[in-house]
């Protein structure tokens, strides 16, 4: 996955927003105000910090030597994934998307409708 591939992916979903609150070299994707992905997009090797489920977090260190502790965040519920190929870029989708809707979930609903989210309970019970 390359840096633009990433940006956009963090990007395209409702409510993102792309701040550098940091420092210019850091892009923190928020939604609501809080954070669902961290990148130093010009960084080599490629590296996003995405949360995750904690019982999960540990199930993809375990699998993917390239998938460690959130550097810098609460390692258990952060993950720290290098973009060197070795993960395979759907499931760098998959934990992306899981990243946003985990944030999402924490808002008020308002928040939640005013950016057309489902909960996948929701989702399932239709």
């Amino acid at each position: 996955m390359t840096p633009a591939a990433l940006k956009k992916l963090c990007s395209d979903f409702p409510g993102s927003r792309e701040e550098f609150p940091f420092d210019e070299g850091t892009s923190v994707f928020k939604v609501a105000g809080r954070i669902f992905a961290l990148a130093p997009l010009r960084a080599k090797p490629l590296r996003v910090s995405l949360k995750s489920d904690p019982d999960l977090a540990v199930q993809l260190r375990a699998a993917h030597p390239a998938i460690t502790a959130g550097y810098h965040l609460n390692k258990r519920h952060w993950n720290t994934v290098v973009l060197d190929g070795s993960v395979p870029d759907q499931l760098i989708r998959e934990m992306v998307e899981d990243s946003y809707d985990l944030v999402v979930a924490q808002l008020p609903k308002r928040e939640q409708e005013k950016l057309k989210w489902i909960a996948l309970s929701d989702e399932s019970a239709k």
